[in-house]
């Protein structure tokens, strides 16, 4: 089997080591380097990283929209491409360049979550299963017909950053197991219930901003699923708390005002939500370094009676 590489950052990475095992790959496409860091220096992709450790001729085109681009792709001659967390939409004549077009790893249970951030929604939305749907690509939005999924639980307190590893993971064995029998055919792709389709969109910012009326369990869900990028953030005092960790405290009654500090001593701190009330358990107060909860109230940083997101 012949295949061409898509993707960019490190949950595709395993992926990419499961197809070099089982294939012959005559180029990985990733996104530019980027700047990162203190210093804004130019970093490359963990993609990038290890294809060239591996070997493999890399391309990182500016544009794939391009007739370029697309006489690059069939000149490989290869037999299918397969894609994972590349980030761009590929035109129709990158599409339909490999002899078995482009195949899609989508981090979710399809038709639910498409589009580019499904692990954070999935978390978000209070979700207890996820997966891994191997996919024909076409020009939709994660519309293609469904080869295999693959489904794995999350647990109550999993971060987005956990489940993005145990994702990647899950990905490389389905390259293992069911990539060569969707391209030889041995595997028949079905086509996707579109009328239950849901979005994962873009995350921004302000997708990370606390709702304190929400129950207990939808907060902590939000928490954890905005780990680690945007990151779960309120107000405390009118300057910024970024809020690293949270448990549940309880998921009934009203224990105070909407994001009310109920309780603040050596034990750490209980917020009020909509329902029931969280226990942060790590947080980090704009212009400081991350601290434990127990830290923050000894600090004065809070206190009963203050509340979050005034």
């Amino acid at each position: 089997m012949r295949a061409l590489f898509f993707g960019t950052p490190a949950i595709s990475v395993p992926a990419l080591d499961a197809l070099h095992a089982i294939a012959e790959i005559p180029l990985v496409v990733c996104q530019p380097d980027r700047p990162a860091g203190r210093g804004l220096e130019l970093r490359a992709p963990p993609v990038k990283q290890r294809a060239l450790e591996l070997g493999l001729r890399v391309e990182q085109p500016l544009k794939v929209k391009t007739p370029d681009f697309a006489r690059l792709i069939a000149e490989t001659n290869a037999d299918v491409a397969l894609v994972i967390a590349y980030g761009r939409i590929l035109p129709k004549a990158v599409l339909e360049a490999p002899r078995r077009g482009c195949m899609n790893l989508h981090a979710s249970i399809l038709p639910k979550y498409r589009g580019a951030a499904p692990i954070t929604w999935a978390i978000v939305n209070g979700e207890r299963e996820t997966g891994v749907c191997l996919m024909q690509m076409d020009e939709g939005m994660d519309t293609g017909p469904v080869f295999s999924t693959h489904r794995i639980p999350i647990g109550e307190d999993m971060t987005a950053d956990e489940l993005y590893v145990e994702l990647g993971d899950l990905a490389a064995r389905v390259v293992r197991e069911d990539l060569f029998r969707a391209v030889s055919g041995d595997l028949v792709a079905r086509e996707q219930d579109h009328a239950a389709a849901t979005m994962a969109p873009m995350l921004e910012k302000e997708h990370g901003r606390i709702d304190w009326s929400k129950p207990a369990r939808a907060v902590h869900d939000h928490v954890r699923g905005m780990t680690s990028w945007p990151g779960a953030f309120t107000t405390c005092a009118g300057k910024g708390l970024k809020v690293l960790a949270t448990k549940v405290a309880t998921e009934q009654g009203v224990r105070g005002a909407p994001g009310e500090i109920t309780a603040a001593d050596k034990w750490g701190a209980e917020i009020a939500c909509g329902a029931g009330s969280i226990t942060l358990v790590r947080g980090q107060l704009e212009g400081r370094k991350p601290l434990s909860a127990q830290e923050l109230v000894a600090g004065r940083a809070l206190a009963k009676g203050m509340t979050l997101g005034a």
